[in-house]
This record gives structure tokens, C-alpha cells and sequence, in this order.
């Protein structure tokens, strides 16, 4: 019954405690407005940055077989 007691009293304490209460609200706000801007690139903006990077490292694989002559 003791830890039962003991468990209630540090869940009140932790819901009274107000320090840090800024700091979480402005990391939620910041994480609401990256969240959108993240699935957006990701869905929208990685087949591009995949496609853009595949065809430039092909056209660097071309030209180090052309510089060391393995036509």
C-alpha cells in the first residue's frame, strides 16, 4: 500500500511541475510544421533526387571508363 502511496504522490508532483513546459510546446510546434514539409519531400521531391542522382553518378561511371580506357 506504501507504493501505491509513493506512486501517487510522484505522478503529482510530475503533473504540477510546470519547468520545461516551453521548451516541449516549441519542439511540438516546430515538429507540426517539419512533419508536413518532410512527407511532402519525401513523397514528392525523393524520386527526383534519386533519378537526379543515379543519372550523374552513371555519366561519372562513363567518364572514369573513358579516362581509364576500359571502352
Amino acid at each position: 500500500m506504501k507504493t501505491l502511496a509513493s506512486f501517487r504522490s510522484l505522478l503529482s508532483r510530475v503533473h504540477n511541475d510546470q519547468r520545461g513546459a516551453v521548451s516541449l510546446e516549441t519542439i511540438l510546434i516546430i515538429a507540426a510544421v517539419a512533419l508536413p514539409i518532410l512527407i511532402f519531400l519525401v513523397r514528392f521531391g525523393w524520386p527526383r533526387i534519386r533519378d537526379y542522382f543515379f543519372q550523374n553518378l552513371e555519366a561519372l561511371e562513363t567518364e572514369s571508363d573513358n579516362v581509364s580506357g576500359n571502352n
